[in-house]
């Protein structure tokens, strides 16, 4: 029986820029930064206290696939708006602001460097 998630996957052009990213912008935890060749690494990360790790993979893992665009992971945060100004303070993309979605949730979109796009939404309404 399957009995967990361990990570998924974004596809990065360079990992020390997403591995800055994640870590000093939006605050998550370096899990593993190991050499998987000469020319490969596995590198992951996830929010304190979480599970699941984000794998911050490069195109050569998946023969050259396209990085960027939506990645269908949501990250929940208990005030978005508090989080939406700090982050944007440092820099961060959004799409537009944090708005209530149909279904009661307040949510918004944000860019990595790499333009993957990633869904944050507020934990009170993120069940």
């Amino acid at each position: 029986m399957i009995s967990r998630i361990h990570s998924t996957t974004v596809i990065v052009t360079d990992q020390d820029r997403a591995l800055d990213f994640f870590v000093n912008t939006l605050g998550f935890v370096k899990m593993a930064d190991v050499p998987m060749s000469a020319e490969m690494r596995w590198v992951t990360v996830r929010p304190a206290g979480a599970n699941v790790e984000l794998a911050l993979g490069t195109p050569q893992w998946f023969s050259g696939r396209a990085y960027g665009g939506p990645t269908g992971i949501s990250l929940v945060t208990p005030d978005i708006d508090a989080e939406y100004a700090a982050l944007t303070a440092k820099g961060v993309r959004f799409k537009g602001p944090v708005e209530m979605m149909p279904w009661g949730s307040k949510a918004t979109w944000f860019s990595d460097p790499d333009g993957n796009e990633f869904f944050l939404v507020e934990e009170s309404t993120a069940s």
